[in-house]
């Protein structure tokens, strides 16, 4: 299986976002992560809907929306309508994940379900097979540039493994935080199946290599049932 390579915005220049956004795909990554915060759920704030439909327009690459926000059902129509792919919600954020859920893939967007270092891995279990991809925070969310946090591992192959007993061998297993070429194949061996880099990308000098580093670095690695 080819590990997908998502290149987060958050660590790029907005000051030149298209051009970012240009780099990162002719340096062929998979798809742009673009995180949205709110300043409650998390303490930072980053964009929201309109810039979302600018960056639609800037590219082919299929988009996956990362709600950091204290009410995810503000969002979701509004996300519907500027074009993205992936519309993933924190476990943490709403007392109803699974109507949310439903909800975004009525729209046509394939839903994802995130979860915070603290936040037990039993919490999403029973979502799994209403959804498309998994993303697991391999930092406390918020801001980029934090340290990978390695007890975050087990949380990965507790979702691969059950993922695996489901036959739900296409939902995905993503990983944001600190992923660069010495925590991606820990991260790829543990089971996930895409790679949210941000300033292991725009923080390189050279971005075409920077994300050919990183496919190398999980070249041969994998999840063993």
């Amino acid at each position: 299986m080819r590990v997908k390579i998502a290149a987060s915005i958050l660590s790029a220049d907005f000051a030149k976002l298209a051009q970012e956004i240009k780099l990162a795909e002719s340096a062929g990554v998979d798809l742009l992560h673009i995180d949205i915060m709110d300043a409650h759920f998390v303490p930072n704030m980053t964009i929201g809907p309109p810039v979302v439909k600018c960056i639609r327009k800037e590219t082919r690459l299929p988009l996956e929306a990362h709600l950091m926000v204290d009410k995810p059902e503000w969002f979701i129509e509004e996300m519907a309508k500027v074009g993205v792919d992936i519309l993933t919600i924190h476990i943490e954020s709403t007392r109803r994940p699974l109507c949310l859920i439903r909800r975004i893939r009525e729209l046509g967007i394939k839903p994802g379900i995130s979860l915070n270092p603290p936040t037990k891995v039993d919490k999403i279990m029973r979502l799994l097979d209403n959804i498309d991809l998994v993303l697991v925070m391999t930092v406390n969310p918020g801001f980029g540039a934090q340290r990978f946090m390695l007890e975050t591992l087990p949380k990965i192959t507790a979702v691969r493994r059950s993922l695996f007993s489901k036959g739900l061998s296409s939902v995905d297993i993503a990983v944001d935080g600190g992923v660069n070429v010495d925590t991606a194949p820990l991260a790829v061996k543990a089971g996930a199946t895409m790679l949210v880099a941000g300033s292991a990308i725009y923080g390189s000098d050279n971005v075409a290599k920077a994300v050919e580093d990183l496919r190398k670095s999980v070249e041969g690695v994998w999840w063993k049932p």
